[in-house]
């Protein structure tokens, strides 16, 4: 189910530019993104963990919301291709409040959502 943005995250998404998308739709937790699949959303949250799979098909990396990984609930996939295009890099957003935006998919009953570029991620910074 959808939640109200608290009053620190909207603050800091105005002044981070995805003010049109907090306004226009609602955020999702990332524990509740699984209730979504097959939805556009925008899914916010802290980055618990994020995990580079050099050795995986494609060397996704990962940024994994709602708990630790392995027991986190969404993640956010970043294709090789596009993992050196994030300013900062996917390693420093560990730790910090974003949001993902794109199609919520289900994967091994967690949601994901395939980052196509940095603009589909969001941090959420308090100036």
């Amino acid at each position: 189910m959808p939640f109200k943005i608290p009053t620190r995250l909207l603050a800091a998404l105005l002044l981070s530019g995805v003010a049109s998308a907090a306004v226009a739709q609602d955020a999702i937790r990332p524990d509740q993104a699984v209730r979504f699949a097959g939805q556009s959303g925008m899914v916010c949250g802290k980055v618990e963990k994020t995990r580079y799979a050099e050795n995986s098909e494609g060397q996704p990396t990962f940024l994994h919301m709602g708990g630790a990984f392995p027991r986190h609930t969404f993640s956010a996939r970043i294709p090789q291709d596009q993992r050196g295009n994030f300013r900062p890099t996917p390693e420093e957003l560990e730790g910090k409040d974003v949001c993902v935006l794109g199609t919520i998919q289900r994967d091994a009953g967690r949601a994901e959502i395939a980052v196509r570029s940095p603009a589909d991620v969001k941090l959420a910074t308090i100036k």
